[in-house]
């Protein structure tokens, strides 16, 4: 495992806490903030965007709104509008805004992950994110991320594995 910075190590590192709490295998990522989007990061730090997976918060319109954390791989689109819609229960949903997404995680967006969440959401993971040796997922900031095995994914106390939860986009 690689080091966190100091300041990290100085903090309550709910992230950290976590992943230690649940005794799973998980490797820290350090990188520059200005690269923590998918895309630049992979490219970066040599990781294949075929084992990277983003965490998405999704926002059901209801009263009070409902969300829940949704695992995809980066070359796949979730299904905001059937299947994520249908599993809320709602009659429309979206993607939960930046702010919203802070508010229920505690993160912002390039280095959300399931794990350390301000607030306790389901987490629903597209059946292919299990199908990869490795993952390389956000880390709780835009300065880490996290290379972890599917079953660390699936220890996760609200995980619950979707088939179609996500489509391939088709290049």
């Amino acid at each position: 495992m690689r080091v966190a910075p100091v300041r990290s190590l100085l903090m309550t590192d709910a992230v950290l806490d976590q992943l230690r709490d649940l005794g799973v295998d998980y490797e820290l990522v350090l990188c520059d903030p200005d690269l923590a989007d998918t895309a630049q990061f992979c490219e970066a730090y040599g990781f294949s965007m075929d084992d990277s997976a983003n965490a998405i918060v999704v926002a059901g319109k209801a009263d009070p709104p409902v969300f829940a954390m949704c695992l995809v791989l980066a070359d796949s689109r979730l299904d905001v509008n059937k299947v994520v819609r249908k599993k809320l229960g709602v009659r429309k949903c979206s993607f939960a805004t930046a702010d919203q997404t802070i508010e229920m995680t505690g993160m912002q967006i390039g280095g959300v992950t399931p794990f350390g969440t301000t607030s306790p959401l389901p987490l629903w993971i597209d059946a292919r994110v299990m199908t990869r040796d490795n993952l390389i997922i956000g880390g709780g900031s835009r300065d880490r991320k996290l290379l972890v095995p599917p079953a660390t994914l699936a220890a996760h106390p609200h995980a619950e594995v979707i088939e179609g939860l996500a489509k391939v986009i088709e290049s």
